[in-house]
């Protein structure tokens, strides 16, 4: 599995002959790539339809859209998707095939209305787990997890269930604080998540989020995790 991060959340994932895309955002310092010279996706996944995780959705609109119903119809009236995963969408807890991949969606603990010229509620906050086998309670050392947490505060699922059941082996974990989680508690969660590898996303992008990623390994260290911080520069990938 193959992972690229294109700075804020945007981070593409290439299972197997399978490209999927995250929260499309190139409007942002960290990367000198434009939308059109990313590599087609095969699928795009929203988190959730704040503008810095949809900016740049419209560039892929000929891959298949991956989110929950309420965004899912946004985006397609939006930005002009005509596949949508399952016809309308998938929702909290759900797995899907998408080609090579499966696509687990788990909640987040954030929030989700889309500024239009009128309140807009685009259904819950996600995250997603990505495998290259399908989720079961039966243990596999083969398969390769992915977790992109979205825009997240801290909780217990990560502890209770995501890290136990879904067994990610890396996770992209927000740590820009004031929206989300900051270095601190983004440190809790990695060390509840029991990962491997962890991508810190979702900061140097605004005044308000910006980090010094040093002080996130050091609280990943702190919380006795043995995860290895891989503070990427913008387009750069991790295989894992």
């Amino acid at each position: 599995m193959e992972l690229t991060w294109h700075g804020h959340s945007t981070v593409a994932v290439s299972v197997g002959d399978t490209r999927l895309l995250i929260d499309p955002f190139f409007d942002n310092p960290q990367t000198d790539v434009e939308p059109a010279e990313v590599e087609e996706p095969d699928y795009v996944l929203l988190t959730h339809g704040h503008a810095d995780h949809v900016g740049s959705a419209g560039a892929f609109a000929d891959a298949t859209l991956v989110a929950v119903p309420e965004l899912a119809a946004y985006a397609q009236e939006e930005y002009g998707f005509e596949e949508v995963v399952g016809g309308m969408g998938m929702n909290l807890g759900g797995t899907v095939e998408c080609g090579d991949a499966y696509v687990t969606m788990h909640r987040a603990d954030h929030t989700n209305g889309i500024e239009t010229d009128y309140e807009y509620s685009a259904g819950p906050p996600a995250g997603f787990v990505i495998s290259d086998t399908k989720p079961t309670q039966v243990s596999d050392d083969e398969s390769t997890t992915f977790y992109h947490a979205g825009d997240t505060g801290l909780m217990t699922e990560m502890r209770e269930v995501i890290g136990p059941y879904l067994e990610p082996d890396a996770a992209a974990i927000p740590i820009g604080d004031h929206f989300t989680m900051g270095p601190m508690q983004a440190a809790i969660a990695v060390d509840w998540l029991d990962v491997d590898h962890v991508l810190p996303i979702h900061y140097d992008t605004f005044p308000p989020i910006e980090q010094d990623p040093a002080d996130f390994e050091r609280e990943v260290e702190a919380a006795g995790s043995d995860a290895e911080v891989h503070a990427l520069s913008g387009d750069e990938g991790l295989e894992i």
